[in-house]
Order: C-alpha cells, then sequence, then structure tokens
C-alpha cells in the first residue's frame, strides 16, 4: 500500500536561510491532519519537537506517522562533512527513538549554497558538474555518512537530488547511483525536482527502480520554467515565482509515475511538496486539493 504524507516545506518551512518566520508548528501539523495526510516529514531541526517523546505525542496525538528527515550535508567539501555528518546522526537518533526504525533519512548535497549551481538550477552543462575524481570523493562521502546512520539508529537513507545541488540532472543522478552501495544508499525521487533538472520521472522509475525507497511528489509550472532556462532565473527566484505549482497543474505525468510505481509493488511513502517562501499562498487549501488531485489517482 503507497502512503500518502505532506511535508513542512509546503507551509514555507525551507532549509534556506529565510528572514519571514515560518507558521507555527502546532498549526502545520493540524492542517496536515486535517486535509487528510497519515505522515508528515520532520522539516527543519528545532521546527518541531527535538526531544524524543515531545515529537512522537505531537505527530501521534493527531494520528501522524513521522516518516523521515531532510538533511543537507556539503560532501563536495570534505572540510564540512563532519558537521554534516553529526547533524544526520542527530537527527537519526531521534527518528529511530521517536518514530521507530522504519523512518528513514533524506540525505542531500548543502543545496543552493554553490553560487554558480544555484544560478543555473534548471539549466545544468556538463562543464557545471564534478569531475570523475570528484564524484568519487563525493559518493565516498555519502556512503561514510550513510554508514554512520545506519550505525548509530539503524535506520534507512536514501538520496535526494535537487535543484541547486551537485545531484540534480539524470546523469548527476546516474553518477552517485553508481558509485554508491545499493545497500547503504538508496534514492528518494522527487518528481519536480527532476523535471526541472531536465530528468523524466517514469524513465527515471525505469532506471532506478530497485533504489527507490522514498519519493516527493512535485509539479513543476511549465511557464515559469520556461522563464528559468530563457530569462536565466536563479532557483531563490523560481521558488518565489512558483515553479512548484499545486500537483496537476505543470509537467509531471502523476498519473505514469504512480503506474510505474505499482509496477514496482513500492510501498513506501509518497510525500507531497510544494515548496513556497514563508508567507505565501494559502498552504492548507493547496494541501487539500493536492490531497484531492491523489484521490482521482486512487492514492
Amino acid at each position: 500500500m503507497i502512503r500518502v504524507a505532506n511535508a513542512p516545506c509546503s507551509w514555507g518551512v525551507l532549509e534556506f536561510d529565510l528572514p519571514a518566520p515560518p507558521i507555527p508548528a502546532a498549526q502545520v501539523l493540524d492542517e496536515i491532519a486535517a486535509t487528510g495526510y497519515a505522515g508528515i516529514e520532520l522539516g527543519d531541526w528545532g521546527f518541531l519537537p527535538t526531544d524524543p517523546p515531545s515529537l512522537a505525542a505531537a505527530v501521534g496525538e493527531r494520528d501522524l506517522s513521522l516518516v523521515g528527515a531532510f538533511v543537507p550535508v556539503a560532501f563536495a567539501c570534505e572540510d564540512r562533512v563532519a558537521a554534516g555528518m553529526e547533524q544526520a546522526v542527530r537527527t537519526a537518533r531521534l527518528l529511530a527513538a521517536s518514530a521507530g526504525p522504519d523512518s528513514l533519512i533524506v540525505l542531500s548535497d548543502d543545496n543552493a549554497t554553490s553560487p554558480n549551481r544555484t544560478a543555473r538550477a534548471g539549466r545544468i552543462r556538463p562543464e557545471d558538474g564534478l569531475s570523475p575524481g570528484e564524484w568519487d570523493r563525493f559518493a565516498a562521502r555519502v556512503e561514510r555518512v550513510a554508514r554512520a546512520i545506519a550505525d548509530a539508529a539503524g535506520l534507512r537513507v536514501v538520496f535526494h537530488h535537487h535543484c541547486a545541488g551537485y545531484v540534480e540532472t539524470m546523469e548527476e543522478i546516474d553518477a552517485l547511483m553508481t558509485r554508491t552501495d545499493p545497500s547503504l544508499v538508496g534514492l528518494c525521487l522527487d518528481t519536480g525536482h527532476l523535471t526541472m533538472g531536465g530528468g523524466e520521472p517514469v524513465a527515471a522509475m525505469a532506471a532506478y527502480g530497485g533504489r527507490i525507497h522514498h519519493v516527493h511528489f512535485k509539479d513543476c509550472d511549465e511557464a515559469v520554467l520556461r522563464a528559468v532556462r530563457a530569462d536565466g532565473l536563479d532557483y531563490p527566484t523560481a521558488i518565489r515565482r512558483g515553479v512548484f505549482c499545486e500537483l496537476g497543474r505543470g509537467l509531471v505525468p502523476f498519473a505514469g509515475v504512480v503506474a510505474a510505481l505499482r509496477r514496482r509493488d513500492y510501498s513506501g511513502w509518497v510525500v507531497v511538496e510544494q515548496d513556497v517562501q514563508p508567507g505565501l499562498g494559502t498552504p492548507a487549501e493547496s494541501a487539500r486539493r493536492n490531497r484531492a488531485f491523489l484521490r482521482e489517482l486512487d492514492l
């Protein structure tokens, strides 16, 4: 059975350093439950409680499951990996203690910290990427952090490809997947980031289906993506313009993605993400419409 969750980023709780305060955690939890979702991801460290009993209570009293946590690590920079690993292990221990062994850690690059990758998100060229030697070191660091998480907390790890980071395009996903141990590192397929990065979600399912243990459902607005490519919009501007729109209003072929998941007998979580800047949009109403759209696909 495929289960459907939502994430704090749909309410403007993003991993970027933004000035506006997010919506209170209790409101986000209430609205996720009220709009028909069964689970939630952790969001930024400190947004939800960081002690296991309080976290378990906050989620459980709303009949939600805590399904995972997104942890960015600067894998391209050796001198920053130790700090990222410490945060990943701390997060994994919190999840293991409050949600149990079925939750997972969603590792990613420290996105939107490289000026070039941030400026060119959605139109990456080969020369914007890593060299073969840099890929070898990047992948080894991902494995090192994944192993530390498994040893410390016993949780499964997936890697989230992400625009404005070093793993964005299909070729970059393949570079990481071919260099990492499938028993250590799975894949979080994000339909919106893949589409913005020039990939195709159903093709990605065919290529990496055995590695996909977590899925983010995000749509990609055609007009905004066209402006990204024609006008050179950077990643934060694309987010502000609504590049990740409500499900069913963009380019992602969700019916085909759901069919591909079912052919693979996928039984994990689908997490709806509609990244918005804090204070923008109507998150609860968007969440309600997104849930209704997925019900039309029998999810």
